[in-house]
């Protein structure tokens, strides 16, 4: 059964606070599918949830180019990556994804270029602009129950 729950997000600094308090719920093995457009918050979100998550502040570049970042976490590795430039998904081998899928948490931005190599039992996080010009659209979708009581609190208030 897929479970939903919607979010407005009147700001960045509410986008980034936000990812803060989901970051210490998190484990290694667990992965965050980011969609959105261009522009809808997806970056800003994971670098938030990246420097709450890190034993020492560090630059956080975006994954862009690089296609994945990874970093040194309190709980263990975190790998971020940013398959927009992705060509096609058999590139996804020589990225190690697949392992880091198991071993790290995993931030994907453009997840949709993963294919069936989507991980299983992953948070789904949908970014979308908001009416106003900082405000964004948060909507979490996912099956696995593990995510059930990691989120109460998280999706029921006001952000």
């Amino acid at each position: 059964m897929i479970r939903r729950a919607d979010r407005l997000l009147a700001s960045p600094d509410a986008t980034a606070a936000l990812a803060r308090r989901l970051a210490p719920r998190l484990r290694p093995g667990d992965s965050l599918l980011l969609e959105g457009p261009v522009g809808a918050g997806k970056s800003h979100f994971a670098r938030a949830l990246i420097s709450a998550l890190l034993t020492e502040p560090e630059d956080i570049p975006s994954p862009t180019y690089t296609l994945v970042q990874s970093y040194a976490g309190r709980t263990g590795p975190i790998w971020h990556a940013d398959l927009y430039r992705l060509g096609d998904a058999s590139e996804l081998a020589e990225l190690g994804l697949d392992d880091a899928f198991g071993t790290a948490i995993c931030l994907v931005e453009w997840p949709e270029r993963l294919g069936d190599a989507a991980p299983e039992g992953a948070l789904r996080l949908t970014f979308a602009p908001g009416e106003a010009a900082e405000e964004r659209r948060l909507t979490l979708t996912w099956e696995d129950p593990r995510w059930d009581d990691r989120l109460k609190g998280l999706r029921d208030d006001a952000a």
